[in-house]
């Protein structure tokens, strides 16, 4: 049985004033995948987070979502009906605790306090944050924060979860673990789409990756296709950029 379509833009074009940040953008995201999003800085990535997850709405194109068309609505909406995310820059409640911080995302999925907490509790296990849990949010170092911004976002039990850049500002060793993290996720039963500028755990985490370019779609497939190609190449991977 072929896997089911979960996640579908088409044409999804938006624009801001004279500027057109993603330009009739369509692909497919389909259940149980890991998908990465590349593309150099400003190429549209993280608009097309905005645009998934309803912070923005499109000027043309559609959004669907389990075959439903999610154009359009509203953050909380889309979140409700299961689709998670992190957002660059981490800002977490820095005078709370991990687990009070976690816990207010369960809380869009029940209104008991402990069945908030038993959610949270197996989230922070999941991400290595649970022997942290008392531990006040603005006290954790970067990587744990990282940790802390995945496990807000899957306190809300996404079918989709969009990662945008956690493995930003870590050393390889932490990238090793946070790969790690991001696998077990998806052994969880989690869809996964990521952008991300550390290649290598970008082309090791993910089946299929997407190129963008100035907001549109310049390469899409295997990790090996999209390395091989002349137009990947000369966009973003000569730029300064390296797959080792």
């Amino acid at each position: 049985m072929p896997a089911k379509v979960l996640l579908e833009l088409k044409n999804v074009t938006i624009k801001f004033g004279g500027l057109t940040a993603v330009s009739d953008l369509s692909f497919k995201l389909f259940e149980g995948e890991i998908v990465g999003l590349i593309g150099p800085n400003g190429a549209g990535k993280t608009t097309v987070f905005n645009l998934i997850s309803g912070v923005y709405r499109p000027t043309e194109g559609e959004i669907y979502l389990n075959g439903e068309n999610i154009t359009g609505l509203k953050p909380f909406q889309i979140c409700h009906r299961g689709i998670g995310r992190t957002f660059q820059v981490v800002r977490p409640f820095g005078g709370k605790s991990v687990l009070y911080n976690v816990m207010v995302g369960a809380f869009l999925r029940t209104n008991d306090t402990r069945k908030s907490r038993e959610k949270a509790l197996e989230v922070l296990q999941l991400v290595g944050l649970y022997n942290k849990k008392d531990v006040l949010a603005k006290n954790l170092t970067i990587v744990d924060r990282k940790r802390l911004e995945v496990a807000k976002a899957l306190a809300t039990e996404p079918k989709l979860l969009l990662l945008d850049e956690v493995l930003a500002g870590l050393n390889p060793a932490e990238v090793d673990e946070a790969v790690e993290m991001i696998r077990q996720i998806h052994k969880s039963g989690i869809t996964i789409l990521l952008i991300e500028h550390v290649l290598k755990a970008a082309m090791a985490l993910s089946q299929r990756i997407m190129v963008l370019d100035y907001g549109k779609k310049i390469a899409e497939g295997s990790p090996e296709e999209v390395t091989s190609n002349p137009e990947v190449i000369k966009a973003y991977l000569g730029d300064n950029y390296g797959i080792a």
